[in-house]
C-alpha cells in the first residue's frame, strides 16, 4: 500500500504542476484573489456574487467566474497533495521497520509542502510577485523530484547491479541534473516576468543575432511584477534579456545532454533512460521554437511545463540508477 501511495503521489505531483502552469500561462493567477478559499468561500460556486460584483468593477479585469474555477481546482488538486504526503509521513514514521527505510525524506517533504502552501498563498496576496511566483513554482517541482526519488526507493537496491564504468558518468548525471534545474529555474523566470514573447523569431531575436539587452534590472528579484526596483516599468530590453538569456541557456542543456545520452547509449543498462532522455530533449526544445514562432498558444506552452517537469523526473531517474550502481 505505501508504494502504491507514493507512487500515485508522485503522480498527482505532476498534474499539479501542469496544472499551476495552466493557470499561470492563462492568466488565473488572481481569479480568487483570497486565499485559501475564493472570496472566503469553498468554491467560486459560493463566490458567485462577489466574482460578479468584481467582474462589474472592473470588466475584464483578473477576477471572472471561469479564472477562479480553474484557480480553485488547482488548489483542490494541491490540497490533497498535501494531505497525501502527510499521509506518506505518517506511515513511513509508524512502519519504519517494515519499510527498512528512513523516514526523514518524507518528513522533509511535509515540510517543504507547508512551504509551498506558504509560497501559493504569498503569491495571490503578493499580487503575482516574479521572485514569489517562481519560488512557488521551483517548490512545486522539487516535490515531485522529492516523490519521484522517493517511489525509485519502493523498488529497491538489489534491482540495480553495481558497474565500474557507471561510477565515471555519476559526477557526469549530477551536472546534467543541475543544468536542467537551472534552465528551469530561467524559464520560470521568464513565464512568471510574461517575457516569453520579448524575442521574436528564432534562432535571431528581434533581427539580432545579440539583441539589445537591460541586465541591471532583469534578474533583480525583490520587485514587483513588470517594475524594477525603483518603481518603473521594466523596459523591453529586460524582458530580451531574460529571454535571451534562457534561450542560450537552452544551447547549453542541449548540447550537454546530447553528449551525456551519447556516452549513456554505449551501456546497455543505461540504453533505455538514454533514449528517453534524448527523446524528451528534442520535444521539448522543439516546443519551445513553437512557442516563439507561434506566439506562445496555451496548449504549447502548457506542454513546454510538460516537458521540463519529464524531463526533470528523467534526470531524478538517471540520477538514482548511476547512485545505486556505483
Amino acid at each position: 500500500m505505501y508504494k502504491k501511495l507514493v507512487f500515485f503521489t508522485a503522480l498527482l505531483a505532476l498534474c499539479v504542476v501542469v496544472l499551476g502552469a495552466y493557470v499561470r500561462l492563462s492568466d488565473a493567477g488572481l481569479g480568487c484573489p483570497d486565499w485559501p478559499g475564493c472570496y472566503g468561500k469553498i468554491s467560486p460556486h459560493h463566490a458567485a456574487e462577489d466574482i460578479a460584483q468584481a467582474q462589474e468593477i472592473q470588466p475584464g479585469g483578473p477576477v471572472s467566474t471561469h479564472k477562479a474555477w480553474k484557480e480553485m481546482v488547482h488548489r483542490y488538486f494541491a490540497g490533497t497533495l498535501g494531505l497525501l504526503i502527510g499521509l506518506i509521513a505518517l506511515l513511513a514514521w509508524l512502519k519504519r521497520k517494515e519499510l527498512d527505510q528512513s523516514p526523514i525524506l518524507p518528513t522533509l517533504l511535509v515540510g517543504l509542502v507547508v512551504f509551498q502552501a506558504l509560497l501559493g498563498m504569498w503569491t495571490v496576496t503578493e499580487r503575482l510577485k516574479p521572485f514569489i511566483v517562481t519560488s512557488h513554482l521551483l517548490g512545486g517541482l522539487a516535490t515531485l523530484a522529492l516523490l519521484v526519488w522517493l517511489a525509485l526507493k519502493q523498488q529497491g537496491v538489489n534491482r540495480y547491479a553495481k558497474q565500474n564504468k557507471v561510477y565515471k558518468l555519476k559526477i557526469w548525471g549530477l551536472i546534467g541534473l543541475l543544468l536542467v534545474s537551472l534552465q528551469i529555474i530561467l524559464g520560470g523566470w521568464v513565464s512568471t516576468n510574461y517575457a516569453a514573447l520579448a524575442c521574436s523569431g528564432f534562432p535571431q531575436c528581434n533581427g539580432l543575432w545579440w539583441p539589445n539587452m537591460d541586465y541591471s534590472h532583469a534578474f533583480r528579484v525583490v520587485r514587483e511584477l513588470g517594475m524594477t526596483v525603483d518603481g518603473d516599468f521594466l523596459s523591453r530590453e529586460g524582458l530580451v534579456a531574460i529571454h535571451w538569456t534562457h534561450r542560450l541557456g537552452a544551447y547549453v542543456v542541449f548540447l550537454y545532454l546530447v553528449w551525456l545520452g551519447l556516452k549513456l547509449l554505449k551501456m546497455p543498462s543505461m540504453r533505455g533512460i538514454a533514449q528517453v532522455m534524448l527523446l524528451l530533449l528534442f520535444v521539448q526544445v522543439g516546443l519551445g521554437i513553437s512557442n516563439v514562432l507561434m506566439s506562445l498558444p496555451l496548449p504549447v506552452a502548457v506542454s513546454h511545463n510538460l516537458g521540463a517537469a519529464l524531463l526533470l523526473i528523467v534526470m531524478v531517474n538517471l540520477n538514482f540508477r548511476l547512485n545505486k550502481a556505483t
